[in-house]
């Protein structure tokens, strides 16, 4: 990666460069498992009262993803833009969910996790089987110069975190968005594999699993720490209708 005093990207370029990204994950992800986009998507187009604030939010559904959002929103006045690609498998497999959240603060921001579906110090063949790859991918960011540790403020999302969370700061330059692009690539395949290889879980664990998915989901949803920031950007109505859409099936209709 370069060094922080390279010559940093202007913000357009830095958040089209995280949207390629995005949609090559995405690209991804579904040439190898079949997702079914909703019929309506009320919120794939949407905007601040004043226009200064832009953004979409595209859901799926699926046999093997039981819910998988890709949005992004972009503040391009402040330099601001956050997007994201969370893919929650359903009951059928208990392997980890994955989240992939990209943006500019206005430094790149990225955070690329494997979401467990069990308490993993309980459960030490899970932990082991899902989280031992991608130790070692932990420390080498850990140490590395050019990546800062992003900590969050919010003791829920920390705790929502797995132990090897990627979740790091870094200089807006091309090396580092090659850097997010490598990483993300392969913590996707990683999990790929996985799903291919996942052995079912049995009929009488999967109501059990899918309860736990969706308060985990809900939860998620509803205590992010951007969501006080959504209803001062979009209103009360358009931010909690945002706040829904990330982790419920069932959408308001338009009015």
């Amino acid at each position: 990666m370069s060094s922080p005093t390279d010559l940093e990207l202007e913000h357009t370029t830095l958040f089209e460069q995280l949207q390629s990204i995005l949609s090559e994950l995405y690209k991804e992800v579904t040439q190898q498992i079949a997702v079914l986009p909703l019929s309506d998507q009320p919120l794939q187009s949407f905007s601040s009262p004043d226009g200064n604030v832009t953004g979409s939010l595209l859901s799926f559904t699926g046999e093997e993803l039981d819910w998988m959002v890709h949005s992004w929103i972009n503040a391009a006045q402040m330099r601001f833009s956050t997007m994201r690609l969370t893919l929650w498998l359903s009951p059928l497999i208990q392997v980890p969910h994955l989240a992939f959240e990209f943006g500019t603060k206005p430094d790149l921001f990225f955070y690329i996790d494997y979401i467990p579906r069990v308490d993993l110090w309980s459960d030490l063949s899970y932990t082991e089987r899902y989280y031992d790859s991608v130790n070692a991918t932990y420390l080498e960011l850990r140490e590395n110069p050019n990546l800062s540790l992003f900590v969050s403020k919010a003791l829920y999302v920390r705790q929502l975190q797995s132990p090897t969370s990627l979740c790091f700061t870094c200089p807006a330059t091309e090396d580092s968005l090659s850097f997010i692009r490598n990483t993300a690539h392969e913590m996707c395949s990683r999990w790929l594999t996985w799903v291919k290889q996942a052995e079912p879980v049995s009929v009488d664990r999967q109501t059990i699993l899918a309860e736990r998915d969706l308060l985990l989901r809900r939860i998620t949803a509803e205590r992010d720490p951007g969501n006080a920031v959504a209803v001062k950007i979009f209103g009360a109505e358009l931010a909690n209708r945002l706040i829904r859409s990330l982790w419920s099936k069932e959408h308001e209709q338009e009015t």
